[in-house]
């Protein structure tokens, strides 16, 4: 295994960690929710009273971010090494995994962890341990 040094940003991703974290806890403090994008989506389909709009707004943020950054720094073109089906099948199992999970990596990785909560502890392990095995298997079994 090598180390892509021109691509290894560990400082950039501490930062991004640490702005995640921060986010999260704000999110829940003043808000009293949990930042997991499959519950805040999830929401919408079964909308209740003055729970629309900060959904939207937590969405729609999501991808203006994305925007804002395409348009004022530099654009390197993203690779994906994988096929059309495989993309599809991954897709699918995550989402069947997040709802068997009862949330996203997002919501138990993020938040579910900094509240101490056992099962979100244990859907981490699973997304974590099923990630790596999946990696295992793509690069060096098949």
């Amino acid at each position: 295994m090598t180390i892509d040094w021109q691509h290894f940003t560990p400082g950039l991703s501490l930062i991004g960690g640490v702005l995640i974290g921060i986010s999260s806890a704000l999110f829940i403090l003043g808000n009293g929710r949990i930042a997991g994008i499959s519950g805040i989506l999830g929401g919408l389909l079964r909308p209740m009273r003055g729970d629309v709009q900060w959904r939207l707004a937590f969405l729609l943020g999501l991808i203006a971010a994305p925007l804002l950054v395409y348009l004022f720094m530099p654009f390197t073109e993203p690779t994906i090494d994988a096929d059309t089906g495989t993309l599809l099948a991954a897709g699918l199992l995550v989402g069947v995994g997040t709802r068997y999970a009862g949330g996203c990596t997002s919501g138990h990785g993020v938040c579910g962890l900094s509240r101490l909560s056992p099962r979100s502890l244990i859907a981490t392990l699973a997304f974590m341990g099923a990630g790596v095995g999946i990696v295992f298997v793509m690069r060096h079994l098949s």
